[in-house]
């Protein structure tokens, strides 16, 4: 007969508890109390408390007790939290908070290397970069960084950042140089990228490219000199970036291993990071004879395959430039 009473008693405490679990249930998908979406950081090793009490100074959930056990509960099922930064949206849920967090589906920083920066240069964005963890390590080889732009985490390291832009130069010039139409004067992928590297410097016009490229391979198979201003200003400057003063007289003819003006062939090595578009030019450039180029007062360049051709666009640079007042420089343009 005292049974009854027991049984009566347990079955109270099941509805009592199905209603709890109900009610919890009910806090945890009900829309939380951001009013606006925001950018929350969780950092490594937070915990969860640390990570509730953080959620919860950012007005994303309401109790972090609540919180705190639905994330373990939940942790069982579909896995921990994860560190990192995270956007929440506006009124998401106690329950929504935990499963964007167990995701992993962190914010994607965008990071853009500009074409042609040397090595150095690169390190030093990279090493300003907000959002990136540790130092930039040994500085990689010249050339060996493909420009582009990257999406990273926060807590990404700089130095996997390297090794990214390693592979894709790597990858790229890999592609690039099995679709290569270049007479044999250009031997290798690495005097490609050299060449590349010189026309990436010479030139900011896409459509100049292929052209600059073949005046250049052109000079090559002539035995010429290549002549190029951005090869003694890499001598110069050691990777450094320009001289803050235009070329001198002088600067072109002090020999170097990169002055092109007193050395035949390519230089040693590349003497900037250039991009897809310069080695694309390079492995298929232009059909042309020209030899000479030189600035045309537009940004651009105007061509020529003679040498009494290219002295009379000299002249008509020279009075752009006089025009200007600019007549500072003493460097004989290509």
């Amino acid at each position: 007969m005292a049974i009854r009473p027991i049984l009566g008693y347990l079955a109270l405490l099941v509805f009592v508890a199905a209603l709890s679990a109900g009610y919890a249930r009910t806090r945890l998908d009900a829309p939380g109390p951001l009013a606006a979406a925001r950018t929350v950081i969780i950092p490594k090793g937070s915990g969860g408390e640390g990570i509730a009490r953080r959620l919860s100074e950012a007005g994303v959930i309401a109790d972090p007790r609540l919180f705190r056990i639905a994330a373990r509960i939940a942790a069982g099922r579909q896995g921990p939290l994860r560190a990192g930064e995270y956007e929440f949206p506006a009124r998401i849920s106690t329950m929504g908070t935990i499963h964007l967090l167990q995701s992993g589906r962190t914010v994607a920083r965008r990071l853009t290397i500009p074409e042609g920066l040397t090595v150095r240069q690169i390190a030093a964005i990279l090493n300003q970069t907000d959002g990136l963890e540790g130092a930039v390590g040994a500085i990689p080889a010249e050339g060996s960084l493909l420009p582009e732009t990257y999406h990273f985490s926060y807590g990404d390291s700089r130095q996997a950042m390297v090794e990214r832009m390693r592979a894709g130069m790597k990858d790229v010039l890999v592609k690039m140089w099995a679709t290569r139409s270049v007479p044999p004067v250009i031997k290798t992928p690495e005097e490609a990228l050299v060449l590349a590297s010189i026309v990436e410097k010479e030139t900011g016009v896409a459509a100049e490219r292929p052209k600059v490229a073949a005046v250049f391979v052109n000079r090559l198979k002539a035995g010429m000199r290549l002549q190029s201003d951005p090869t003694v200003i890499y001598g110069l400057s050691a990777g450094e970036g320009a001289p803050n003063r235009a070329l001198a007289r002088a600067d072109l003819e002090k020999d170097s291993p990169f002055n092109t003006y007193t050395r035949v062939g390519l230089p040693p090595g590349p003497i900037a990071n250039p991009g897809r578009a310069s080695i694309a030019a390079v492995l298929n450039p232009a059909v042309s004879d020209d030899l000479y180029f030189v600035a045309d007062g537009s940004g651009g360049h105007v061509f020529a395959r003679t040498l009494e051709e290219h002295n009379r666009n000299v002249a008509r640079w020279r009075k752009i430039q006089n025009e200007r007042g600019n007549a500072k420089d003493t460097t004989a343009p290509k």
